[in-house]
């Protein structure tokens, strides 16, 4: 449904905005999938502001600003399809572009403050062309209270539409361009599936590919379920004929996305699991790599860790966020397992894979946390010591029961813990790079630094960033590097 120039409101329960949570009870829904007609519906709706621009006598420029997660770069990759339809180049100055679509994340609140931030902003290149258009869209606007700040405070906006919105994009663009009226469409939605979106990628070498979307896991502190929807998964069929075309496209390093990869295919009706896609993925000719994120220690199993191992083309690099070390902690996050069942998916990840390469997300200050829930959080980093992490402070989000939860210790407190936290994974992280200093390994060129020496970015097959000498035409190759140095954030070496 459609409403100019007003807010979609959440008709049914679980939005952040309703005051409602989804459990395992309603978590049942009917799956939605978009017909194919649709989908060329859309497209012929590019094809027709692709000719009205012709006639116009101009090529129009477009700029798609990203914030967030992996999934929101593939969304944005669908965006950017859409527009090179309706015939757009694009650039990154906001002051050449007659479209602006800013995609937005939710998980945290900083990322928030940065979107409206830049959204603000806006209206300095809008006042220099009155005619652009600027849509924002993404996970954050699925948020009620967020989509009605849009709306009362941000008339610089001309377009807000959800995830769950982004297949009628050209759609919900020709509204506002015949009608000069500002379209809001950011209904509570379970989600759909839809497939056979253009889709224009960054680079050669590099590429997502969404298995799924949604998620069903409700952590107390995270928005995702209640913006994403359910968790749905691709046909195995559509996943592996997309890895085949990028494969021919001469992609070397393919990412399978999805909020908990580990859950594909459950909503399919189907006995075929993640486990099982990789495996046919991996039975593609070529010479590339499978990488996936991100993955959630309750469902991470042994098939899983024995797929990697056996699968010449999976990367041993396995993302598996603890969120904390403290069992308490971990039940008021509503995470389904304990640091002693963690830690043990991790030693038996580790005995299929020695090389492994683990990282992980930590956060730090959740309502109530105390120094001893803390320290048992440093003392399982230690323990399984990570190659990275990912550090965040709790930040409360709108909706989630973790707002609701008394929260007693301060700011400074949280910092605190924060930075010893840091401090903690960058030292196991350059000991970690250290012990890669006088080995050989295989990796992958996959872009230029922009400095005179060390001009060229690689990654091994773990994910470690190294940094090269070479000529450019090494992008996109696999070779064999000797490394020389390192340092807390990379390693340093010279092909051999």
């Amino acid at each position: 449904m459609l409403i100019l120039g007003e807010i979609l409101r959440p008709s049914g329960d679980g939005g952040p905005g309703a005051g409602n949570f989804f459990t395992e009870k309603n978590m049942a829904y009917e799956r939605k999938t978009i017909d194919p007609a649709q989908i060329q519906a859309q497209r012929d709706i590019c094809a027709g502001i692709a000719r009205r621009f012709e006639e116009q006598g101009r090529r129009p420029l477009a700029l798609v600003d990203t914030y967030g997660c992996q999934q929101n770069e593939a969304d944005s990759e669908e965006l950017r399809g859409y527009l090179a339809l309706m015939g757009c180049g694009f650039t990154q100055d906001e002051f050449q572009a007659d479209i602006i679509v800013v995609n937005t994340c939710a998980v945290r609140e900083h990322a928030e403050m940065r979107v409206l931030g830049n959204v603000g902003a806006l209206n300095h290149s809008k006042k220099n062309k009155p005619e652009q258009i600027i849509a924002v869209c993404g996970c954050m606007v699925q948020q009620q209270h967020m989509a009605e700040k849009l709306k009362k405070s941000y008339p610089v906006v001309d377009l807000v539409f959800g995830p769950h919105e982004l297949w009628r994009f050209p759609e919900l663009l020709k509204q506002v361009m015949d009608r000069h009226k500002r379209v809001f469409a950011a209904e509570d939605s379970q989600g759909v599936m839809a497939e056979g979106l253009p889709r224009q990628r960054d680079g050669k070498v590099k590429a997502w590919l969404s298995i799924m979307y949604g998620c069903n896991n409700f952590c107390s502190y995270c928005v995702v379920p209640y913006v994403r929807g359910r968790e749905r998964s691709r046909r195995a069929e559509d996943v592996v004929a997309e890895a085949r075309e990028l494969v021919a496209a001469g992609y070397k390093d393919i990412t399978l996305l999805g909020q908990n990869v580990n859950s594909y295919g459950r909503d399919l009706g189907s006995e075929l699991d993640f486990s099982d896609l990789i495996r046919r993925i991996n039975d593609i000719p070529g010479d590339f790599l499978i990488r996936f994120m991100t993955s959630h220690p309750k469902d991470a199993t042994e098939k899983l860790f024995k797929t990697m191992a056996e699968c010449e083309k999976c990367a041993h690099q396995l993302h598996l966020p603890v969120q904390s070390g403290s069992d308490r902690i971990l039940k008021l996050m509503n995470r389904n397992y304990d640091s002693a069942k963690y830690i043990s998916q991790v030693e038996l990840a580790r005995s299929y894979m020695p090389d492994l390469v683990l990282t992980t997300d930590i956060i730090v200050g959740f309502p109530g946390e105390t120094e001893e829930d803390f320290e048992d959080t440093i003392k399982l980093v230690e323990k399984v010591r990570y190659d990275a992490m990912f550090t965040f402070i709790y930040s409360k989000r709108v909706g989630t029961p973790a707002a609701k939860m008394p929260d007693p210790y301060t700011r400074e407190e949280k910092q605190r813990h924060f930075d010893r936290l840091t401090e903690t994974a960058n030292r196991i992280s350059g000991e970690k790079h250290k012990e890669y200093e006088g080995k050989t390994v295989k990796v992958l060129v996959d872009g230029e630094t922009g400095r005179e020496e060390y001009n060229l970015s690689s990654r091994t097959n773990g994910g470690r960033l190294v940094h090269l000498k070479g000529d450019r035409s090494l992008i996109g190759r696999f070779v064999r590097v000797k490394i020389v140095s390192s340092n807390t954030w990379a390693l340093y070496g010279e092909i051999v």
